[in-house]
């Protein structure tokens, strides 16, 4: 079954709405199925990577693997959250998947002034880039989407 491809010009929006619309994707698939593949179609064609994020972010990031280097990671983090740390701290290019996760984060912000010393807010919260992270995490999904 021919799945749609993004035109050029297409943004996500506009791609994402069209190929849930089309007649052959809705015989074939239920609508959970077919946003998935229309995800996963936008993403196969359109998989722009960024590395635009502030220095900021990369020195909270460097920050948060340093002591961890140092102390240990303990309890904290997930093996996402310290990959996450590594590509910041390497200045590796992000896709925009990354990226909403890094936006998603922001949901941790009441944490983030707990020091690395008495439990996991500060540290995870400068591993996914600290404030300047998340904030431009934000700004770069929203411009992505236009």
């Amino acid at each position: 079954m021919p799945i749609p491809n993004p035109n050029p010009s297409e943004n996500r929006t506009d791609f994402i709405q069209r190929c849930m619309e089309d007649s052959l994707m809705a015989n074939e698939y239920d609508v959970q199925q077919r946003y998935a593949v229309c995800q996963m179609a936008w993403s196969e064609t359109k998989s722009e990577t960024y590395n635009d994020y502030p220095q900021a972010a990369t020195n909270n990031a460097k920050r948060a693997l340093k002591w961890a280097d140092e102390n240990g990671w303990g309890d904290c983090g997930t093996p996402v959250g310290k990959a996450r740390a590594n590509q910041l701290a390497n200045r590796e290019n992000i896709t925009r998947d990354t990226i909403a996760r890094m936006a998603s984060f922001k949901r941790h912000q009441q944490h983030k002034d707990v020091p690395y010393s008495e439990g996991c807010g500060g540290l995870m919260w400068d591993a996914w880039g600290g404030t300047e992270g998340i904030e431009w995490a934000i700004r770069k999904l929203q411009q992505i989407d236009k």
